[in-house]
């Protein structure tokens, strides 16, 4: 089965392909030159996810998957959420939003057992210009107040999820790709892909 994935993101292309196995032939728009970048203006992981799918669908002739996904910190009302990517602005890269995660945290004077937070994706299959479904996975952990381990991307190296004591970046990647808010979600689709 051949899925697009609108993102140009290769760490999430490849998490995505891993989990789905061998049967989907799985690419990303950096295979797809002619479909140009989504501009991500919804305040809900629902909303983006939906409007990167629906916008690849109308000229990638198949199955789109698109997700949305980020890290909600209770300490910092659900920050960085939505922003996630973003969070120490526009230009920033994962080494800074991390950085201004960490600030962020002593700034509000969480401690060990006030940073409690979860990761949540939201996915949308979209199909000729219409989404198809909505699905959501959600992952609670902790944020720790240094980066351990040097394996994933984003937060995974100051995220801890819950039932372990290390960060994802610190776990294999069969058990990050089970456990994961991504892997959550994409059990969801997978189910729905393969019911029809």
């Amino acid at each position: 089965m051949n899925l697009l994935i609108a993102t140009r993101n290769t760490h999430k292309t490849k998490e995505i392909a891993q989990i789905l196995g061998s049967r989907f032939n799985v690419t990303d728009l950096a295979s797809h030159p002619e479909i140009p970048a989504t501009v991500e203006s919804g305040t809900t992981f629902r909303e983006n996810a939906a409007l990167k799918a629906v916008e690849a669908s109308r000229i990638f002739p198949g199955l789109v998957l698109s997700d949305d996904s980020g890290l909600e910190v209770d300490a910092l009302g659900g920050a960085p959420g939505v922003y996630s990517a973003r969070y120490a602005g526009e230009d920033s890269d994962d080494v800074r939003n991390r950085k201004r995660l960490l600030e962020e945290l002593d700034r509000a004077g969480a401690k060990d057992g006030t940073r409690t937070a979860r990761f949540r994706c939201v996915m949308a299959l979209a199909e000729g210009g219409q989404v198809t479904g909505l699905f959501e996975g959600v992952v609670e952990g902790r944020i720790i107040g240094h980066e351990k381990g040097d394996g994933g991307f984003g937060y995974d190296s100051l995220f801890v999820p819950e039932g372990y004591t290390e960060t994802f970046a610190e776990l294999s990647d069969e058990i990050k790709n089970r456990e994961s808010h991504r892997s959550r979600a994409l059990e969801k689709v997978r189910d729905h892909l393969f019911r029809e």
